[in-house]
């Protein structure tokens, strides 16, 4: 056009590189990991939790000591480069049995927090889009297992169905599969409220009402459109369910119902040792602090997705 004043090449260079800004936006993960990345302990909390999954899956392959190895010569004997965590009662190497038994611990953990999350987002997902009688019978339920005394009601159940599941599929796989059914089945409730309270929120949003106008069934709109916006709370209360179910194995072992005696989980590790602390402290140190870790580095990860996965945070 005559008269008009071209650009100049700093101005286009801008006016470029805002163009290319505004075409290739950082994507919601980048995002949600540069949040998480400045959470210091929730990074803190991620390397040790990685350190001890790493070493409970490869620690028996490179210490390759029989867990039910008997010596009485070392019974009771502390750190040594024989036996680096010391020894038990019966002169059980105890850094076998605790590599054995990290195993058992953090499998049960995160078997029991994908029960709890998948019913407890089941439940949630269709009482939030149900109306009147359903989602009244689904939260009367909610609320009745809420109101249940949970660790009367885990052992009266492990001790009466412990024996029937050892014959039917062994000791161990038979006692893992009804602690992991009873733990995750009684941590599903605050997974529903939370979906439930999320599904509310979303059915009523624009982007949801679109989808309905242009004809979407209700499962549609719940897959496509509402579940995947209402993951981020759901992830997080994940994480706080695994911490809860590794205590909660570990209670039933300490109090004699959990993994029998040549099955070492961490929990069971510390019933063992309660008779001993006063000539034997090494036995419950190291099985307590792999507990505490576990659990104190699963809470920070959970602290930081909860910030990298809420959207109200400034970008």
């Amino acid at each position: 056009m005559a008269g008009s004043i071209p650009a100049s090449p700093t101005a286009s260079a801008a006016l470029a590189g805002g163009a290319a800004v505004r075409a290739k936006p950082a994507s919601l993960g980048r995002e949600a990991w540069r949040r998480f990345r400045r959470h210091r302990l929730a990074l803190a909390g991620a390397a040790i939790l990685l350190f001890m999954v790493l070493a409970v899956l490869l620690g028996p392959w490179l210490w390759q000591v029989p867990i039910n190895e008997i010596d009485f010569s070392a019974r009771l004997k502390g750190s040594s480069w024989r036996h680096p965590l010391g020894t038990d009662d019966l002169g059980q190497d105890l850094l076998a049995r605790m590599l054995y038994g990290g195993r058992i611990s953090i499998a049960v953990g995160f078997a029991a927090m994908l029960i709890a999350v998948i019913v407890g987002t089941i439940v949630g997902a269709i009482s939030g889009m149900s109306r009147g009688s359903v989602d009244a019978a689904l939260m009367w339920l909610t609320d009745l297992f809420l109101s249940l005394p949970q660790l009367p009601l885990l052992l009266l159940i492990i001790y009466l169905f412990r024996d029937s599941l050892k014959v039917l599929v062994g000791p161990e796989i038979g006692v893992f599969i009804l602690i992991v059914a009873v733990i995750g089945g009684f941590r599903w409730m605050p997974v529903a409220r939370l979906v439930r309270a999320q599904f509310f929120s979303l059915r009523e949003k624009e982007f949801v009402e679109a989808a309905r106008a242009l004809g979407a069934s209700t499962s549609r709109q719940v897959v496509r459109h509402i579940l995947p916006n209402s993951l981020g709370p759901v992830i997080v209360a994940g994480t706080i369910d695994v911490a809860a179910a590794i205590i909660a194995e570990s209670t039933l072992s300490f109090l004699g119902l959990g993994f029998p005696p040549d099955i070492p989980s961490w929990g069971r590790l510390l019933y063992d040792a309660k008779d001993y602390l006063d000539i034997a402290p090494h036995w419950a140190l190291f099985p307590g602090s792999a507990i505490f870790l576990v659990v104190l580095s699963i809470s920070y990860i959970g602290d930081g997705l909860r910030d990298a996965l809420d959207p109200r945070k400034v970008m």
